[in-house]
C-alpha cells in the first residue's frame, strides 16, 4: 500500500466518517448539520480572532502529539501526558520566579530547559518501573496523571501562591513572550489573541522529532526495539536504554506544552494548566500516524474542533459544549479504535489494484 495511502487518505476517510456521524447527531437535536460546520469553520479560521486561538490549541497539541508518536515508535504507549505537562508547567514557573530575566528570549531556553527536565522526570520514573519492574505502562503513566495533579494543588495552595492571596496561583512572571499581535502586527491578530511565538517552537519540535526518529542512530535503534523486541537484543540493543532515552524524550516534549500555556497565555502557574491537551495528543498522535508532518495536521484539526467548538456553542446554544466533546470523541473513535474498519478495506483495494496492474 502507497505511504501516501496511509499517511493522508485512510486518516482523511476516517474523518469523513466521524462528521458524518456528527452530522446525524447534530439533525437529531433539530439543527442543521450543514449550518453547524460552518459556523465551526467561521469560527476557527474565519478571521485573524478565530487563526490567534485555533494555532494556540494547534500548538498545545503538537508537543503533545509528538510526544506520544515518539513513545509509540518504541511500542510504548504513554498516556502521562497530562501529568508530564502539568509538571513541566512547575518547572517553567520555578524557573521564572527565581531570577529577573532581561529578556524574553533567554527567558523561554530557560523556561524551556525548566520545563524538558520536569516532563522528563515525571516521566523517567513510570519508564523505570517498565525497564526493571516490568509494570504496564499504561497504568503508571495514567497513574501518575493524578499524582501530577495532586501534587500541582498541594503546592499552588500550600507553597507556591502569593502571600496573602486565595487564588490558588504563583504571582505573575516578570517576562512575557511577544504574541502574534507584536510579531505579525500587519495580520490582524488581535492583542487579546493567545497565540505566541511558541508556536514557532512547537513546529521545530517537529522537525528535530523527524530528525531524530529518521535521521539518526538512536531513531533506528527506537523504531527497531519497536518493531521486534527480540531481533533489537540479538542486534545489541538495550531495551532498558531505549526505554528509559525514549519515555525521557517523550516527556520533555510533553513538558514544553507548558511554555505556550503558562508562560505565554496565563503568565503565572494556575489550577490544571493543561487541560485535557496530554489526552488530545493521543488522538493526535494516532491520526497523524505518528509522523511529524501527520502531528501537525491533526493538530490543525483538533485546534480548529476546539476553537470552533466554542464558537459553535455560542452561536447554537442548543449544541452544547458537551456535544462539541461528542464530536470529539467521534473524531477520536473512528481514527483510532474503528480504524481497522477502514484500512483492511483500502488495503485489500489496493493489494487488488497491484495484482492487477501486475
Amino acid at each position: 500500500m502507497p505511504k501516501w495511502v496511509d499517511i493522508l487518505l485512510i486518516p482523511l476517510i476516517n474523518l469523513a466518517l466521524a462528521l458524518f456521524v456528527s452530522g446525524l447527531v447534530v439533525a437529531y437535536i433539530g439543527e442543521n448539520p450543514f449550518e453547524a460546520v460552518a459556523i465551526l469553520v467561521k469560527g476557527a479560521v474565519g478571521s485573524p480572532y478565530g487563526w490567534g486561538y485555533t494555532l494556540y490549541y494547534t500548538t498545545n497539541f503538537i508537543f503533545t502529539g509528538l510526544a506520544v508518536a515518539v513513545a509509540f515508535h518504541a511500542r510504548l504507549f504513554n498516556i502521562g501526558g497530562e501529568g508530564q505537562a502539568g509538571l513541566g508547567g512547575l518547572g517553567v514557573a520555578l524557573v521564572l520566579l527565581a531570577l529577573p530575566w532581561p529578556h524574553w528570549s533567554i527567558a523561554l531556553l530557560a523556561a524551556m530547559m525548566g520545563a524538558m527536565a520536569f516532563g522528563a522526570f515525571w516521566a523517567a520514573i513510570p519508564a523505570y518501573l517498565l525497564a526493571k519492574r516490568g509494570s504496564h505502562i499504561v497504568i503508571t503513566t495514567i497513574m501518575f496523571n493524578f499524582i501530577a495533579s495532586a501534587l500541582l494543588v498541594y503546592l499552588l495552595v500550600n507553597v507556591i501562591k502569593v502571600q496573602g492571596s486565595m487564588s490558588p496561583e504563583t504571582a505573575r512572571f516578570g517576562v512575557s513572550l511577544p504574541n502574534a499581535n507584536d510579531v505579525l502586527p500587519w495580520v490582524g491578530f488581535p492583542r487579546s489573541t493567545p497565540l505566541n511565538v511558541t508556536f514557532v517552537v512547537a513546529l521545530l519540535a517537529c522537525v528535530a522529532v523527524w530528525v531524530l526518529i529518521w535521521r539518526t542512530r538512536l531513531g533506528y535503534e527506537i523504531r527497531a526495539y519497536g518493531h521486534s523486541e527480540p531481533a533489537a537484543l540479538y542486534a545489541g540493543i538495550s531495551p532498558v536504554r531505549i526505554i528509559m532515552v525514549t519515555m525521557l524524550i517523550s516527556g520533555g516534549l510533553s513538558g514544553l506544552m507548558a511554555i505556550n500555556a503558562v508562560m505565554g497565555e496565563a503568565e503565572r502557574l494556575v489550577l490544571d494548566p493543561v487541560q485535557g491537551a496530554g489526552f488530545v495528543g493521543i488522538a493526535v498522535a494516532l491520526m497523524g500516524r505518528s509522523h511529524p508532518v501527520g502531528v501537525f495536521l491533526a493538530a490543525l484539526l483538533f485546534g480548529m474542533l476546539y476553537q470552533g467548538g466554542a464558537e459553535l456553542e455560542f452561536e447554537r446554544p442548543a449544541i452544547t459544549r458537551e456535544m462539541i466533546v461528542v464530536i470529539q470523541a467521534l473524531v477520536i473513535l473512528f481514527t483510532g479504535a474503528l480504524d481497522n474498519m477502514v484500512r483492511s478495506p483500502v488495503e485489500r483495494f489496493f493489494v487488488n489494484l497491484n495484482k492487477r496492474a501486475a
